[in-house]
């Protein structure tokens, strides 16, 4: 039996945040993600004892030996160098960390961004493939690359899973928890996992941990999104409705603030009364890009999981010179 590997915080965060992110650009949605990594590495180190001070002023611990080669030490250190050039030699509360650390030049993420996937491809948990939009029919007849992250099918589904058990079961919450649970609120990755009735036990049991738990007290109130890219996200989404609660400024769970993809249009033979042949040609297409995929429910409009997402296949068709018909795959949320 393969033995687990036992991914932390900030690498677990950075499996769900980069899945199915382009690869090879900075897109204004990965920063966000990339920003919310950076404070991943923050809480990841905090939580490790690595920083320390007194009356909740802190800074980072010099450690030497083992630590130093870690599999660890190359994204931590990057952020760490990072943010420590503000500090001044000072210390500051948790709160100036994680918002500095999210506050990093692009020039600094990309090369975190690298350091990161350099060390989940190393453990296994992170590769490279087509990006699906280079199955739609456009980008195709173009010859157009694109590249993507995605994390392992079978990792993503234990490690979100297991986060979505924890936090709508009854039962005490760790740490690597409450601080996962923040992290995917500021990225707006929350609905990527659960549903719209599930955000609203979402929203409870972040109240109910605001109230009952000192971590939670602490870090629910911060928010490090940056209110000019989130803008961009509402004219892409081209959506409006959100929920505001007493825990923290803000909180976006309604709809996905990450737009991984662009539906995606695929050409097929079959005219739209024969389900059957289309969703053949959709499998073809996705065979041919090496995209791993499990077709969840047949019919009219089959239901698909591609890599981690999951889709609608809804016929379509598009019109340039004729008519072109097909199968527009639409995002379905949550996984």
């Amino acid at each position: 039996m393969a033995e687990i590997t036992e991914f932390t915080l900030a690498q677990r965060f950075s499996m769900i945040a980069l899945n199915a992110q382009r690869s090879n650009m900075i897109t204004k949605v990965k920063k966000i993600s990339l920003r919310a990594m950076a404070a991943a590495v923050v809480l990841e180190v905090y939580l490790d004892d690595g920083l320390t001070g007194t009356n909740g002023k802190i800074q980072p611990v010099t450690r030497t030996g083992e630590n130093a080669s870690s599999k660890v030490s190359a994204y931590r250190e990057l952020i760490l160098n990072g943010v420590s050039s503000k500090a001044r030699g000072r210390q500051h509360d948790l709160s100036w960390w994680l918002k500095h650390a999210s506050s990093l030049s692009k020039r600094k993420l990309a090369r975190f961004e690298l350091a990161m996937a350099k060390t989940l491809s190393d453990l296994g948990g992170l590769e490279e493939i087509p990006n699906l939009l280079g199955c739609d029919m456009f980008y195709e007849s173009a010859g157009v690359s694109i590249k993507e992250y995605r994390c392992p099918i079978d990792e993503y589904t234990r490690i979100t899973e297991g986060f979505r058990a924890e936090i709508l079961e009854d039962g005490p919450v760790s740490d690597d928890t409450v601080c996962l649970l923040w992290l995917l609120r500021e990225s707006g990755c929350l609905p990527d996992l659960f549903s719209r009735n599930e955000l609203d036990l979402v929203a409870a049991r972040m109240i109910g941990l605001d109230s009952s738990n000192p971590l939670a007290h602490t870090i629910f109130p911060i928010d490090i999104y940056r209110g000019w890219e989130f803008a961009i996200k509402h004219v892409l989404r081209m959506k409006k409705t959100f929920v505001r609660t007493s825990v923290g400024t803000g909180m976006l769970f309604l709809f996905p603030l990450l737009d991984r993809t662009q539906a995606v249009f695929i050409e097929t033979e079959a005219w739209f009364s024969n389900s059957k042949q289309r969703l053949e040609a959709v499998k073809e297409r996705l065979e041919a890009q090496g995209h791993v995929f499990t077709v969840l429910k047949d019919g009219e409009i089959p239901t698909i999981k591609i890599d981690n997402q999951v889709y609608e296949a809804v016929p379509h068709f598009v019109t340039v010179r004729i008519p072109i018909q097909g199968v527009r795959l639409l995002p379905k949320r949550p996984i």
